[in-house]
């Protein structure tokens, strides 16, 4: 900083921060995305667009899915107390709330790089050692999962004390965020994983996205997003957020690749080529869940996945926002792909488990996909323009 006076980041690490933040300019595997809030981007080329950061709830959720996603999981270092995360919320949220408006960061070594802000949106979630270190463990809105047992997780995939889910339809603007949030957060924690993914972005507004594996995936979503995404119970800091589970699926292409379709269809209980449910004709057509055939078994199969990931009522929906990845390639040329899987509910314990509990059961896509990593996070509700991601917590 020009003058020799003191940095941003020393304000904000030595605890002379404003009370008030700065005001902004401006399926799993089988799911449904013609909702609005579930509707992928059109353009092949990014636009402007810029994502409103403030409101009653976070954006990134409800947002239409943008076409990269990095999500990074930190650690809280030893001894960050409740009133050092207060300032490290305030200090994210005052980037995140000008990098998402097309601004650069008050600290920000490379300020022209946010003025295509191309739909950016920063979203944070709290895991359970954060609560822990606030010493508010009563506080936490979910339970740790179970243990499931198709479970194969992996350290490096899995936990964390700090989510922050970084999407937007420019590769450039989302790795620009993203390194000024690692670089806001370093006093404060240390980076566990990250995880990267994308969607297609040439494709029009409204089509259900595809997975590696070929399927539409997203064809089922929330009718309504309040009481099946928005909490409206439990602890009262809570109300207008959500529960985010991240889960990172490894895919066997290479042994998808040698089945039929037949075999991948009676898998799914749907069809390859149009996502229609075996018993209908377009995708969107509601599965008869009882018809059988000439032979009177099911023509859904009982280890269908939409049969047992299917939500017993409207309001248990999970919102779902799939992304595929890819990493490294072996030395025999299999490439290490498959799904995050990210969703988002008002309780978890009447949503996700018991989906969760019916897939890892008996699911017949369980022959080519696994877990390996899984993460829960409590999402908190938004913040107004002179307020911050948390507040409602930790203030």
């Amino acid at each position: 900083m020009a003058g020799g006076g003191p940095s941003r980041r020393e304000l904000f690490v030595g605890g002379a921060v404003a009370a008030t933040g700065l005001a902004a300019t401006g399926g799993y595997l089988a799911g449904r995305d013609d909702d609005p809030v579930a509707a992928p981007v059109a353009a092949t080329r990014p636009e402007p667009a810029v994502v409103p950061f403030h409101g009653a709830h976070q954006a990134g959720i409800a947002t239409p899915p943008q076409a990269h996603a990095a999500f990074l999981g930190l650690d809280l270092r030893p001894g960050t107390s409740r009133e050092a995360l207060g300032r490290l919320m305030r200090l994210l949220t005052d980037d995140a709330r000008r990098l998402t408006q097309g601004r650069a960061g008050l600290a920000d070594a490379q300020p022209e790089l946010a003025g295509l802000p191309a739909r950016l949106t920063v979203t944070f979630g709290f895991g359970p050692g954060l609560f822990k270190a606030a010493g508010l463990e009563k506080e936490r809105p979910f339970d740790e999962l179970p243990r499931f047992r198709i479970d194969r997780l992996e350290d490096r995939w899995s936990g964390g004390d700090l989510l922050v889910q970084v999407c937007a339809d420019d590769g450039v603007t989302l790795s620009h965020a993203l390194r000024l949030i690692v670089k806001d957060a370093r006093d404060f924690a240390e980076v566990r994983w990250t995880q990267r993914g994308f969607r297609r972005a040439a494709q029009p507004r409204g089509q259900t996205q595809r997975n590696l594996m070929g399927q539409l995936d997203g064809t089922v979503q929330p009718t309504t997003l309040d009481g099946a995404v928005w909490a409206d119970r439990g602890p009262a800091w809570f109300h207008g957020g959500t529960v985010m589970v991240l889960r990172r699926i490894r895919m066997d292409l290479e042994k998808w690749d040698e089945a039929d379709d037949g075999a991948k269809e009676f898998a799914m209980g749907r069809r390859i080529g149009d996502g229609s449910p075996l018993t209908g004709r377009a995708e969107h057509d509601d599965p008869r869940l009882d018809a059988v055939d000439a032979n009177g078994f099911p023509v859904i199969s009982e280890v269908a996945h939409i049969r047992l990931a299917r939500a017993g009522r409207p309001a248990e929906r999970m919102l779902r926002r799939g992304y595929n990845y890819d990493e490294a390639v072996s030395a025999d040329g299999v490439i290490d792909s498959g799904l995050l899987f990210a969703c988002y509910q008002a309780d978890l314990a009447r949503q996700f488990v018991p989906i969760q509990r019916r897939l890892a059961g008996s699911d017949q896509l369980n022959l080519w996909t696994t877990p390996i990593g899984s993460a829960v996070f409590a999402i908190p509700p938004g913040c107004s323009p002179t307020g911050w991601i948390g507040e409602t917590l930790l203030k």
